[in-house]
């Protein structure tokens, strides 16, 4: 009964409001005792959800941020090969022929031959040059409808009448099968320096004039031989040049294959 009147009493009147005051601010210390774990367990339950949430969004992050490199790094891959192509179709301006332009899908160590995307079907032919962005890269030594195997200048069997550029001076380029060439029987007096640029001479008429075929790196005279020794670095780029122009404007079927030379 007193709890109820007391009660009845702080409805109606504030005289018990300085009482209720004085407990209250007593028992705010033993409340949040009480409360302290459960605020704490929170906090800490928010803390590891909050990290989780973080870990996850860096996980994606990192995801994402490989993606855009993979992605980066195609478009490199896409403008280095535009790149190469412009040089390459640059590099006809000189040439009264037409080309076609194809893609290197394989290589056969044994002869020393590239094999191309491009065949009879389009136009490809026995004995038509193939050039990239640099010089002369080989010939073509035998097709299918949709493919063709480009002998490269570095085999021994491939032959091309060159001059030198200083002084114009007229031999044959040989390859010597060690990813060199070397002029074939070139006399021990001819005028051939180290340095000297080596083009093609147009001479039977397989090859453009003046197309680069490369540079003598080294030269050797000896007393006891009649010919000069040289080593000549090929101007193409034999081991990475990917896409090729092939000369279809130059008749093919010409060529002669018999294991000693492939030229006119």
């Amino acid at each position: 009964m007193l709890s109820g009147l007391l009660m009845v009493v702080d409805q109606n009147t504030r005289w018990l409001a300085p009482a209720r005051f004085v407990i209250g601010t007593a028992l705010d210390p033993l409340e949040f005792a009480a409360r302290s774990p459960y605020l704490a367990f929170r906090e800490i339950a928010d803390f590891f959800t909050d990290r989780a949430t973080l870990q996850d969004r860096l996980t994606a992050l990192e995801d994402e941020n490989l993606e855009l490199k993979a992605v980066l790094l195609r478009f490199d891959a896409i403008a280095q090969e535009n790149d190469t192509l412009r040089a390459l179709l640059n590099s006809q301006a000189p040439l009264a022929h037409t080309t076609l332009i194809a893609e290197l899908i394989a290589l056969v160590p044994e002869p020393a031959e590239a094999i191309l995307d491009k065949g009879r079907r389009h136009g490809v032919r026995v004995g038509q040059p193939v050039i990239d962005a640099a010089g002369l890269f080989g010939q073509v030594v035998e097709t299918t409808a949709i493919t063709s195997n480009v002998r490269l200048v570095t085999d021994p069997s491939h032959a091309v009448p060159v001059y030198v550029l200083r002084n114009g001076v007229r031999a044959i380029a040989v390859g010597d099968g060690l990813g060199n060439l070397t002029l074939k029987y070139a006399a021990a007096t001819l005028d051939v320096r180290v340095g000297d640029e080596l083009n093609c001479s147009g001479l039977g008429g397989r090859f453009p004039y003046g197309y680069p075929v490369g540079v003598v790196t080294g030269t050797t005279q000896d007393a006891a031989e009649p010919f000069l020794r040289t080593t000549i670095k090929p101007r193409a780029a034999l081991d990475r040049s990917r896409h090729l122009l092939v000369l279809t404007g130059i008749p093919g079927d010409r060529a002669r294959v018999d294991g000693a030379s492939i030229s006119d």
